[in-house]
């Protein structure tokens, strides 16, 4: 059985650039990453891709390519744990460690709403979420000759919680530059209670949302699309709405995909009773096994789930694992820092960045809850180049 120093389950955003700036820190680590995939994907470009302000292409290369140098690369599936024995079980054999960190990202439950797999890519059913139908929702957008937009969010954590009304935005916007905007019907249909969580950038997006007249219905869940018939159906969960039934006509809708952990981490030992790996929010250690550690959309950490945010997890998880490595504890804290780069148009965007507690903790000198065309610039250019030439090789 083949065993390493430190194993990282995940070789997405997360354990590729932890794996680098480990390295980076100490050449001398054995480290191994372990992921199936032969593509790696820059997902945050997707919204663009969905407006048509993106090339789906830019937006993908080989898993080979991003792997940092001195690193072995495991290329099976992760299918369980055995923490008490230090072990990864894989889709064939297995891998021990020292030291673990799970970062497996976010599982996509398309199930979850019924006729939506069958539906998807076709009927004017669009989804931003995977790189086969982004580029679809651009085609559904620069097609539609009027009539009712339904854009949808889960009730569930979802990664980059911005996105599903950041391509309601867009296309609200492509309809107004293209004398639409009054025969359209927009709605928005989520599983949350408000718009966004932080009070100063949703008063924005209000005005935004006001702008494009678009109408609002919180505590609804999605459960079912009937593609060739143009019906959603959704259903209230809230107080004043639970169990209300809503039959929606459409001309297209954009669809979120319900979100969980994925499978292999919600049913093992290493998981909260909420599905996620069960971890200190501060130091990202696991609260039962002191050699396991978490970041990224698969730890079990009260923020959003953003790239943005695995960038300020990373160097805190370098400093702690390189702790444990000398047999000190974790003395470095991670404040739940979060971003979300919310496009409100085409060269309009507002750069939501917030702790923990909701604050917002801004990077630039000038009020970012304003719309920029320099900040949609910072996330159409400065952002995915930045991405592969600096995030993944840990130079961020």
């Amino acid at each position: 059985m083949q065993h390493h120093q430190i194993v990282i389950v995940g070789g997405g955003n997360a354990g590729i650039s932890l794996a680098a700036q480990l390295l980076r820190k100490n050449r001398k680590l054995d480290i191994a990453i372990i992921d199936p995939a032969e593509k790696h994907y820059y997902q945050p470009a997707w919204t663009l891709v969905g407006g048509g302000a993106f090339n789906i292409n830019d937006t993908v290369r080989s898993e080979a390519s991003v792997m940092p140098k001195g690193v072995t690369w495991i290329q099976q599936r992760a299918i369980g744990f055995a923490p008490e024995e230090n072990r990864v079980d894989l889709d064939n054999g297995a891998v021990t460690y020292d030291f673990l960190v799970v970062c497996a990202g976010i599982q996509l439950n398309w199930n979850a709403i019924k006729g939506l797999p069958e539906t998807l890519g076709q009927n004017n059913v669009c989804s931003n979420y995977s790189f086969n139908t982004a580029p679809y929702t651009f085609e559904c957008i620069r097609n539609f000759k009027g009539g009712t937009a339904l854009f949808h969010n889960p009730s569930t954590p979802v990664k980059c919680g911005g996105a599903p009304h950041k391509i309601m935005y867009l296309a609200t916007d492509y309809f107004r530059k293209h004398g639409m905007l009054d025969k359209v019907d927009i709605q928005y249909w989520s599983g949350g209670s408000r718009l966004f969580g932080v009070p100063k950038y949703e008063k924005t997006l209000l005005e935004v949302v006001k702008r494009g007249n678009i109408k609002l219905h919180f505590m609804y869940n999605l459960t079912e699309i009937d593609g060739p018939n143009r019906k959603a159906t959704f259903v209230g969960f809230g107080e004043q709405n639970k169990g209300e039934v809503k039959e929606v006509a459409f001309d297209m809708i954009h669809v979120t995909p319900p979100q969980s952990a994925p499978d292999f981490i919600s049913k093992s030992p290493l998981a909260s009773a909420a599905g996620w790996v069960d971890v200190d929010k501060g130091t990202m250690q696991h609260l039962r096994y002191a050699n396991v550690f978490s970041l990224g959309d698969s730890a079990g950490l009260p923020t959003s789930k953003t790239g943005a945010a695995i960038r300020k997890q990373v160097p805190v998880l370098v400093h702690n694992i390189l702790d444990a490595v000398a047999g000190h504890k974790s003395s470095f804290i991670y404040n739940g820092y979060s971003s979300c780069p919310i496009v409100t148009g085409y060269g309009k965007l507002v750069l939501a960045e917030f702790d923990y507690t909701n604050t917002p903790t801004e990077t630039f000198p000038f009020d970012q809850s304003k719309e920029r065309w320099s900040m949609y610039q910072l996330k159409r250019e400065v952002l995915p180049r930045m991405y592969w030439s600096a995030i993944l090789k840990g130079l961020a």
